[in-house]
């Protein structure tokens, strides 16, 4: 396991600096002048060269690559004072770094795809085992019906909705909004409640069409059915061997799905007018501000790795086979 980790973990590294390298330099050979873009648009030549020179700008854009990547892993020293490691840059438009900005974004998109991420597993998954153990049965037919109508609806659609009916018609809740975990669990709880239910309405119908048709898979597997005919109880048979085998293909399209989750949160985001990292992607976008862009990729990119390699990870505990490969 150890060197399975080993091997996950420079891979990570490996692929971190490719993607740091290839949005350095598409991002920074666009023809366009970072310290205008800094200054404003009335900004005199004077004020533009001493931008340029504290941004580094005016180094070769070999040595502004070698900056960079040294800045993520020992820091960077600027005009407005040193950018501690994971240094990112700093921000055209507010003049703050980017890590810092990102870092104060990070706790509210954690909390929407978290949140997300548990409702969806544990609604989807259990709905799957129901519709599989009541195979042909009414339940099964309502939850597969039920699963396919949902799958159709979007975040946009669906958001509006449940605002429409559950805040500004009845009243039962509050308009979404953040509040830190470490303050007060259920007021952070109760602001996510809404936009939690909304994105996992949209996976929970997916993983619950797959996890039923995994399990009835494994149910027709040949230990199954050996388990079966030495007179296991049907329920120990069900859990212990057909759960686990049905788990695999499972944690592989988890691994792909986090990516659309995260892109889920950006929507959720506007949606619910809530000010996340993805929020930030978008405004630094419009903005042009082109380091606090560049930071939000690195680190979506960094997220999502290792989320990855965790799921290699339990992967590699479900299936012993692939610590070996």
């Amino acid at each position: 396991m150890l060197q399975f980790l080993i091997r996950r973990l420079i891979g990570a590294v490996v692929i971190m600096f490719l993607i740091g390298a290839f949005t350095f330099f598409l991002f920074y050979t666009i023809p366009q002048d970072f310290a205008q873009l800094s200054c404003g648009k009335n900004c005199s030549p004077e004020n533009i060269a001493v931008i340029r020179e504290n941004l580094g700008l005016d180094k070769p854009i070999t040595a502004q690559f070698w900056e960079f990547m040294r800045g993520i892993v020992a820091g960077r020293d600027f005009a407005q004072g040193h950018c501690s490691a994971p240094c990112l840059g700093m921000s055209f438009d507010s003049g703050e770094f980017v890590w810092d900005s990102i870092m104060d974004r990070f706790p509210l998109t954690l909390s929407l795809t978290v949140g997300g991420l548990v409702i969806f597993l544990i609604v989807g998954l259990g709905a799957g085992l129901l519709a599989a153990w009541k195979r042909g049965t009414a339940a099964d037919k309502a939850v597969s019906g039920a699963s396919i109508v949902l799958s159709s609806f979007q975040i946009y659609f669906l958001g509006p909705i449940a605002l429409g009916i559950f805040v500004y018609q009845t009243g039962w809740m509050d308009n979404p909004k953040y509040s830190p975990f470490t303050e007060n669990p259920f007021t952070w709880a109760a602001g996510m409640i809404i936009p939690w239910a909304v994105m996992a309405t949209i996976f929970t119908a997916q993983y619950t069409r797959m996890s039923r048709s995994t399990m009835i898979e494994q149910l027709q597997e040949e230990h199954v059915r050996t388990a079966r005919a030495k007179g296991m109880r049907q329920r120990y048979v069900f859990f212990r061997y057909a759960w686990r085998g049905s788990l695999i293909p499972i944690v592989t399209i988890l691994g792909m799905d986090l990516s659309a989750l995260l892109s889920g949160a950006v929507v959720t985001e506007f949606t619910f007018d809530l000010a996340g990292i993805g929020r930030l992607a978008v405004d630094s976008s419009l903005t042009k501000d082109l380091p606090v862009t560049m930071g939000v990729m690195l680190f979506g990119a960094f997220f999502i790795l290792i989320l990855n390699i965790i799921v290699d990870l339990a992967y590699a505990y479900i299936d012993p086979r692939v610590r070996l490969s």
